[in-house]
């Protein structure tokens, strides 16, 4: 694999769009991140299997935070696919400062006071964001040990398969940066007192089975995808494109 000759024999329009894909792909990774944070606090109940516990805790019980989570992750795998190791791990301290940012955000919102005929008020308010900045401290230890370590797994296995087997690499990262991922976010969250420690094990379970799920149904897309970018920039298996920036 040779970075140096993919970029020099891509066109000055090809160079552009390939960066404007990337720019589009970091768009969607950052907000997905972003909403998960925002409405972790909304639980809901999914029962693929049946009505099943585990440590007398509900196994299907997950937060509506999970549901834009596994796209980060397809993005990630995306990135490091066609633009490399150093890309992808731009895209994720981008998205851990845009988070922070959010929070911040949403901090000051919450300190400044309601009107009276505010149509959301500030019990309301504080109701819905006020766990977030402890959410995002959580998610971001979890999120931030997760990513590398799925790139990092991503490409030791692209390196040691040369560049074939997209679907081991692609399963393998996501399924231990996601067990990473969920043990350590929802073990935060009981230690901060958001969530009781009862509910620990059954939202790891639930957490890492359904993020399992998602991943199996992401590698046709993630398989797609890839096809559809090699055609057009005639990329051969393992190859990158490296860009200027």
């Amino acid at each position: 694999m040779n970075d140096s000759l993919v970029k020099e024999r891509l066109s000055q329009h090809d160079k552009k769009l390939a960066f404007k894909i990337y720019l589009y792909l970091g768009a969607l990774f950052i907000t997905s991140l972003v909403v998960s944070n925002l409405i972790f606090q909304k639980f809901f109940y999914w029962k693929p299997f049946g009505d099943i516990s585990i440590f007398g805790a509900s196994l299907f019980e997950v937060s509506v935070g999970i549901l834009p989570y596994p796209i980060t992750f397809l993005i990630t795998d995306l990135i490091s696919e066609i633009f490399g190791k150093k890309k992808a791990n731009q895209i994720v301290t981008a998205g851990i400062l845009a988070s922070f940012f959010s929070m911040g955000i949403i901090l000051l919102a919450n300190f400044v006071p309601a009107l009276s005929h505010s149509p959301v008020n500030n019990e309301e308010f504080s109701k819905v964001f006020a766990l977030s900045p402890i959410a995002v401290l959580a998610s971001m230890i979890a999120y931030l040990l997760a990513q590398y370590i799925d790139i990092a797994i991503y490409h030791f296995w692209k390196k040691f398969t040369h560049g074939k087997h997209l679907w081991l690499r692609n399963n393998f990262s996501t399924f231990t940066s996601q067990f990473i991922d969920t043990f350590i976010v929802v073990g935060l969250l009981c230690v901060f007192k958001v969530l009781p420690w009862d509910l620990f094990y059954g939202l790891v379970v639930s957490g890492f089975l359904f993020k399992v799920f998602i991943a199996f149904l992401d590698t046709p897309l993630l398989y797609l995808f890839v096809y559809i970018l090699r055609k057009r920039f005639n990329l051969k298996v393992g190859e990158e494109i490296q860009l200027d920036v």
